[in-house]
């Protein structure tokens, strides 16, 4: 049997690890050819690696997504390697300053908030996610079902203390989705939101490392878990990607086990 995405080109940012590794590994185990683009190609290898494993097909392509020239370098890459593109995913999102990156945001009230991090934050988040959708723009239309993820976060949504820098990119990015799934539907393109709650390498350092803060901050979670980059991550985008959610647009999917129900 082929894949429920056979046939299709994707590209997967910030997929040398975390949830857009999951992303790009199951996407290729459905058949989408997939552009895995990240800072680092040791970690870009790392997931080819896996791609290989489930018998999918990906190319490498460095790219830094608060650089322009980078962005459009990616969509190129994916069109020249591929012949086209049918799914793009904003996952990548930077944290820290230019000057002195971070793996997680680093909680600091707004009164003494460092404008760098908030230019970083917004340049990785909502401004690479706009600038990647024009670039990406023409290809999806000619494609005839375009598919949008971008992610936002539930901590945008709840107004969590000491990242004001996040919430606001992360809402930022719902705002843009919306508008973006408005104005493109006429071409058959959908832009939906994940608000995801998975176990990455940013989860981790944000609990120090320590499976028992980690395991804590789960218990919060109604199912008791955070969920996991391939089968929970990977295959709600796989979904939002395929036939099966051609008329699912402008919505906010809350892959998190059940942590925000608020409306």
């Amino acid at each position: 049997m082929t894949g429920i995405l056979e046939g299709r080109v994707a590209i997967v940012t910030g997929s040398g690890r975390g949830i857009g590794r999951g992303i790009a590994v199951e996407l290729a185990r459905e058949g989408a050819k997939v552009v895995v683009a990240s800072r680092s190609q040791g970690s870009i290898d790392d997931t080819l690696s896996l791609v290989a494993r489930a018998g999918g097909t990906a190319v490498g392509q460095i790219c830094d997504v608060g650089e322009h020239a980078d962005i459009v370098a990616t969509v190129e890459r994916a069109v020249s390697a591929f012949g086209g593109l049918d799914i793009l995913v904003n996952n990548a999102q930077a944290f820290g300053t230019k000057d002195a990156p971070d793996s997680s945001p680093v909680l600091t009230g707004i009164e003494k908030f460092r404008d760098a991090e908030w230019d970083l934050t917004f340049q990785t988040g909502p401004t690479a996610s706009y600038l990647f959708m024009k670039a990406a723009f023409p290809h999806l239309v000619a494609s005839g079902r375009g598919r949008i993820i971008n992610f936002g976060s539930y901590w945008g949504q709840a107004g969590n203390e000491g990242s004001v820098a996040y919430n606001a990119a992360k809402e930022a990015i719902r705002g843009l989705s919306r508008t973006a799934a408005r104005e493109w539907g006429k071409h058959a393109i959908t832009c939906n939101v994940i608000n995801p709650a998975i176990e990455t390498d940013a989860l981790r350092n944000h609990t120090g490392g320590d499976p028992a803060a980690t395991a804590a901050a789960a218990a919060g979670i109604p199912l008791r878990r955070f969920g996991d980059i391939f089968a929970d991550g990977g295959r709600i985008a796989v979904f939002l990607a395929s036939d099966d959610a051609s008329f699912l647009t402008g919505m906010t999917f809350q892959v998190d086990g059940g942590l925000f129900m608020y409306p």
